[in-house]
């Protein structure tokens, strides 16, 4: 009961963050989205030169570091790393390339059907759908293997890098890139935006909240504890809404969103299966790079690869729709997610926990 409680609690943290992001800049029903932010900051960075999404996210900087605090003062901060880096850093840019063609990472979803917006339903469809393939290999012996103590010094890059990272934004935004118009131009204030981050970031850490743990261990495990999470979220979220007469029912006319249902399925549903074979969604790898485990840094990494390459080659997708290319490679990410799934099958796996 605590721990569903501490999980109730976040939950309502994540909810009531993005309803107050929103209201003080943030795009609509992107309160808080990794994908979107991750993608941002790539453009930022000058990793893609699609003008209408470049600014570094201060939220991003303030998840990682609000969790190695936390995970620091509760002696939760173990660096550790080597199981499969390679294969993260590819199943991370395939989670991007799906996050891209729904428009969203699962948190967004979950923001985007608490804002009335059906095509996000389509999407959840999706994302079960994929978790319940990845719970296939689970059951079946998938594992990435096990990761390893490594120096403390390791642990530390990634929080050191976000530092750089607010250094460059406060002090030296000459050397960035910022929208003008487009979502990368609609930003809350960036101490609003970090302090926002800072306190999800810590809430994530201490109640491992996780949107496909949540679903992965209710239909694995029938624990419904991180389930819990999502379902906060959900109502806090619809709740605030229907209160600052922001809810908007429907598939038509939603912020930042496309009407394609097969898309926005098969989107989902490519995030669902790689994020069961990472043990966690976008947001969890970010906080489990905070805790010090740099196979989620690598994750990460290939989060943002993924987001400048999909920008940089027209993968991702508007709220006209998706592009031929991006249709390819969603194709070409469940191809691939599949072979990982086979290849890293063992007779004596565990099934790890996000």
């Amino acid at each position: 009961m605590k721990n569903k409680t501490l999980v109730a609690i976040a939950g309502a943290v994540v909810g009531i963050t993005a309803l107050v992001l929103v209201k003080f800049g943030n795009p609509a029903n992107m309160g808080l989205c990794i994908a979107c932010f991750l993608r941002d900051t790539a453009g930022g960075l000058k990793l893609h030169g699609a003008a209408p999404v470049q600014y570094i996210r201060p939220e991003i900087i303030g998840l990682v570091l609000g969790s190695f605090f936390v995970a620091l003062s509760g002696r939760e901060f173990i660096p550790k790393a080597g199981s499969s880096p390679a294969t993260r850093f590819v199943l991370g840019f395939i989670v991007m390339i799906g996050a891209l063609m729904f428009l969203g990472c699962p948190l967004r979803m979950m923001l985007r059907i608490a804002g009335g917006d059906m095509n996000a339903i389509v999407g959840l469809v999706g994302f079960v759908a994929g978790i319940l393939v990845g719970i296939f290999f689970l059951n079946h012996g998938f594992t990435l293997g096990r990761a390893y103590r490594v120096n403390k010094g390791e642990g530390y890059v990634f929080p050191i890098i976000q530092v750089v990272m607010l250094i460059l934004l406060v002090g030296l935004p000459g050397l960035l890139l910022f929208s003008e118009t487009g979502p990368g131009s609609m930003h809350a204030p960036i101490a609003l935006a970090l302090v926002a981050g800072l306190v999800v970031g810590g809430i994530a850490q201490k109640s491992r909240f996780c949107t496909a743990g949540g679903i992965r261990d209710a239909f694995l495990l029938k624990d419904f504890t991180l389930f819990v999470g999502f379902i906060v979220v959900l109502l806090v979220v619809a709740i605030g809404n229907l209160a600052l007469g922001s809810f908007n029912f429907g598939f038509e006319g939603q912020p930042v969103a496309h009407t394609d249902g097969l898309w926005n399925f098969l989107g989902m549903a490519l995030v669902g299966i790689a994020s069961i074979f990472l043990g966690g969604c976008p947001l969890r790898q970010l906080i489990l790079s905070g805790e010090g485990n740099i196979d989620s840094v690598i994750t990460v990494l290939g989060m943002i690869c993924g987001a400048a390459f999909a920008h940089n080659f027209a993968m991702a997708s508007s709220p006209e729709g998706p592009t031929v290319n991006g249709q390819i490679a969603v194709v070409i990410g469940f191809i691939v997610v599949v072979a990982i799934g086979f290849l890293n099958i063992q007779r004596s796996a565990g099934k790890g926990d996000a």
